[in-house]
């Protein structure tokens, strides 16, 4: 399993959100730059950025920064946030994005996405489901930065691109995210066993190597962190098993 660093980006700050909520917000010191050759150095062949004023407004609000960091010209980067229309898929890969994450869109206009899939190739796409769990269990599907509700399940959303190729999918569980107390590996563990031909990214809740070891028990492909390696939780010295590409 792959551990990807996030940076997530507000006017150009790198900052945290607790559970999506944008009046529960650290802003770090770092710059997202710094950040990045920091990562680097530590060996990650992937960064994983998220546009947070893009995912909240629609439209893109951190182009500046993610120019400076795709210029950079490593790690690979995958960048989400707002991005709905083909366009903003095309300008981000012409800033020379390794991959797009999709995220509302694929819920609230599933045949335009399906269609940049064809367009652009699986491996260019990242479908990004973030859920919270009803009170039966089942993942139900957020959207507009985690803002609106959906009646669709996490199952709902991933069966209607398979025949389309769907290959990337990062899946967040809203009520882990930022909160340091460890993922829900039961999610993965069910997603890997009900689609084990898709490479699935797990978000939210890693706290400690030992979360890690628990995802990659799980199937995940890759685990995204945020929180615990900006505050140097994560021991570098026990990270490289998970600095791999797989």
């Amino acid at each position: 399993m792959l551990l990807i660093p996030s940076i997530d980006l507000r006017a150009g700050h790198c900052v945290r959100l607790r559970q999506g909520d944008f009046a529960a917000e650290t802003r770090y010191a770092a710059d997202p730059l710094q950040l990045l050759q920091r990562y680097r150095e530590l060996g990650a062949p992937w960064l994983h950025i998220v546009d947070l004023d893009g995912a909240r407004d629609g439209q893109a609000g951190n182009q500046h920064v993610l120019a400076a960091l795709a210029r950079e010209g490593g790690p690979a980067l995958q960048v989400g946030g707002g991005v709905r229309s083909r366009a903003a898929v095309l300008a981000l890969l012409q800033l020379r994005v390794a991959r797009v994450v999709i995220g509302s869109a694929a819920v609230e206009a599933a045949d335009e996405v399906e269609a940049w899939l064809g367009e652009f190739g699986p491996e260019r796409i990242v479908l990004a489901f973030d859920v919270r769990h009803d009170q039966r269990g089942v993942p139900l599907l957020r959207t507009r930065g985690w803002q609106q509700a959906t009646t669709s399940s996490l199952w709902d959303g991933v069966d209607r691109f398979l025949a389309a190729g769907l290959r990337h999918v990062l899946c967040t569980d809203i009520e882990c995210d930022g909160a340091l107390a460890g993922p829900n590996t039961g999610l993965y563990r069910e997603a890997v066993m009900r689609y084990p031909q898709l490479r699935w990214q797990a978000s939210g809740g890693i706290a400690a190597i030992g979360d890690l070891h628990a995802l990659a028990s799980a199937g995940a492909a890759a685990a995204i962190s945020g929180t615990a390696l900006l505050e140097e939780r994560l021991p570098t010295g026990e990270l490289q098993p998970f600095l791999r590409d797989a």
